[in-house]
């Protein structure tokens, strides 16, 4: 969620090195014998692949000063972590590897520094929270229109194995074109490992110049061997919303991401099929990893009656509310077609959807993405990213961790889509508005 401004970015971690962990479940392991760490939730899309986070408020507020000794409040005390003890353990471990360090060019002062900084973040035990080094925080920032292109793919985090995954493939894109699918896991990007990478840093390895490629190896369930993918950088024209007329008058809208430009296109897309007859309408926001929370309030908008759509509370109970006033509320049957890859707002229109007995969810249960992260840039370039707040459903469902169950489980049937081009979700969402119209 986004509540300042229409760029998401995601999680930018600069923890590396240590221990190599277990290799991910069910994956096999490369002939390099390289492992696998976690991948935090983002996006590739569009030209710049620019990182979207699905469910974080971005504020452009300074709030680091240089301060002498602790005299910013409640610092420096018996609890804070700022402390004489603290200090003098600093300095012992500093004074230690000054002098025991086999490698003495190998020490870079300010590498450690920003490791104290990021370790503390980490600490946290938090993926969603993390600290931005100047350089970092500028790469995550700087516009690269022009020079930087995608492939046409959305990323998100795998929860079972950490790794990052495909979450959906844009039609008529190089992702399509070279077969990735829905639901692949990106194990390696031009043969070098992931291990230890934030999503961040993946894109800035999957994006480049328009027209070179970029060599990904997948791992896709069912088959017994990893596959070597090379995918051309073009630039992308994405649309957020697509929608269509399906037989017996339905209609199918299909929403991507929340996106700024997103409530005009799906306004549009709402009015075109409501005059051109429906009686019934299909939402999917299978593979929809979130975005703005401003534009999954409006398009709620224009679905729900009147009442609570979501409202957030954070550690002090401080609460806000996201109201409907159910002018516009939808008046023909509706079924959400949701999956493991519906995240942060799209979980916010299908809780409140599900909530109100709207509409009928089928699919399989979603991301589980609840709460909301606020970055904070500090005066000396650098910026901290923090969870903040989380958000409820009108019941008052925190659905972190656990998701949106569906009130019809259809998983979905890859081997009739990919092979026969049958969408099994979709056909069960249309005999269920079939069922409704009698």
């Amino acid at each position: 969620m986004d509540y300042n401004n229409n760029r998401y970015y995601n999680d930018y971690n600069i923890n590396r090195g240590g221990q190599l962990q277990p290799q991910p479940p069910h994956i096999p392991a490369p002939e390099n014998g390289k492992g696998g760490e976690n991948f935090l939730l983002g996006l590739v899309s569009g030209i710049a692949l620019t990182v979207l986070l699905c469910g974080f408020a971005f504020v452009g507020v300074k709030v680091y000063e240089k301060v002498d000794g602790r005299k910013a409040a409640g610092r420096g005390g018996a609890d804070s972590i700022v402390n004489e003890n603290t200090e003098a353990k600093l300095e012992a471990i500093e004074d230690v590897i000054g002098e025991y360090y086999y490698q003495e060019a190998d020490i870079d002062v300010d590498a450690m520094t920003e490791g104290m900084y990021a370790g503390m973040v980490s600490a946290l035990g938090d993926p969603y929270s993390v600290y931005y080094t100047e350089e970092e925080w500028e790469d995550l920032m700087q516009e690269t229109e022009g020079i930087y292109y995608g492939i046409g793919a959305y990323l998100m985090l795998d929860p079972d194995t950490g790794l990052g995954k495909v979450s959906g493939v844009i039609e008529n894109t190089p992702a399509e074109e070279a077969g990735l699918r829905a639901d692949d896991l990106i194990y390696l990007v031009d043969g070098e490992t992931t291990m230890g990478l934030e999503l961040s840093e993946i894109v800035a390895r999957v994006k480049g110049e328009e027209g070179t490629t970029v060599h990904l190896t997948i791992y896709r369930e069912g088959e017994t061997d990893y596959l070597e993918i090379d995918v051309e950088r073009r630039k992308i024209e994405a649309p957020t919303v697509k929608y269509e007329m399906l037989k017996n008058n339905i209609g199918y809208i299909q929403i991507t991401e929340f996106d700024e430009v997103t409530t005009d296109q799906f306004t549009e897309a709402l009015a075109v099929v409501k005059g051109s007859g429906a009686k019934g309408l299909i939402l999917d926001l299978r593979g929809n990893p979130g975005g703005s929370l401003n534009t999954v309030i409006d398009i709620a908008r224009q679905l729900l009656p009147k009442g609570l759509i979501v409202y957030t509370e954070d550690k002090y109970g401080e609460r806000d509310e996201y109201n409907c006033d159910g002018k516009r509320e939808l008046d023909i049957p509706l079924v959400v077609l949701v999956n493991g890859n519906s995240a942060s707002a799209s979980e916010i229109l299908a809780g409140a959807i599900k909530d109100y007995r709207k509409g009928v969810l089928i699919g399989t249960t979603t991301f589980g993405k609840g709460i909301v992260q606020r970055v904070l840039p500090l005066t000396d370039g650098t910026a901290l990213k923090l969870t903040i707040s989380a958000y409820y459903t009108p019941n008052g469902n925190n659905i972190h961790g656990v998701g949106i169950e569906p009130d019809i489980v259809c998983e979905f049937d890859g081997d009739a889509y990919y092979d026969d081009g049958v969408d099994n979700q979709l056909e069960r969402a249309l005999k269920e508005l079939e069922k409704a119209g009698r």
